[in-house]
């Protein structure tokens, strides 16, 4: 029994800690960052589920809705600057990437179009690219910094077609146009021939 209270004890103040950074990030003026902070640690520690879903994404969502015959689920977050709704493929890989409480971390803005009628959604730890009929890959690091450099999705490297990969000594993503590795520090940009 005291190993789940400290189990408790210790997930809650994580959650607390990510709340308050999240709100302490915040651009926004208000001076009420009591209520503020109050209001984001409420949504994150209410638990929301449905029973089509029962993920630790869903967990930390203010409200779960669905659309009925849409492409994947929906969800929006609440995040410091308003909710930000993730949808479609999008959202799945999201939560496959561990949703609000993983390496992406809360969405920063809503879905956007991208080149030749693909979609991206930029998170706090990286972004979700999806190419028109294809899978959404995440792209982060000093990859996407490349990768962005380089003209992102309309550049001559293109959509991304796979995750951050580990490689020896270090990273590597690969585009429709050729491949983006991170080898001890060193970022080298490969395209196809």
């Amino acid at each position: 029994m005291h190993d789940f209270a400290r189990r408790t004890a210790g997930f809650t103040a994580v959650l607390a800690a990510a709340g308050l950074v999240a709100v302490g990030c915040g651009d926004d003026d208000d001076t009420d960052t009591g209520a503020t902070t109050t209001a984001l640690l409420t949504t994150i520690m209410s638990p929301t589920t449905t029973a089509a879903t029962t993920t630790a994404a869903t967990t930390t969502q203010d409200t779960d809705q669905r659309t009925p015959g849409a492409a994947g689920e929906e969800t929006r977050i609440a995040t410091p600057g308003g909710d930000i709704t993730v949808s479609g493929d999008i959202y799945d890989k999201y939560v496959q990437s561990g949703g609000p409480t993983g390496l992406l971390g809360l969405p920063l803005q809503a879905e956007e179009q991208g080149p030749d009628e693909g979609e991206y959604q930029d998170f706090a730890g990286g972004t979700i690219y999806e190419a028109r009929d294809a899978e959404p890959y995440v792209v982060w690091g000093e990859i996407r910094k490349a990768w962005e450099e380089n003209g992102g999705a309309n550049g001559k490297l293109g959509y991304p077609i796979s995750d951050e990969k580990d490689i020896p000594g270090g990273k590597q993503s690969d585009f429709t146009g050729g491949t983006i590795t991170w080898v001890d520090g060193t970022i080298t940009v490969t395209p196809k021939s």
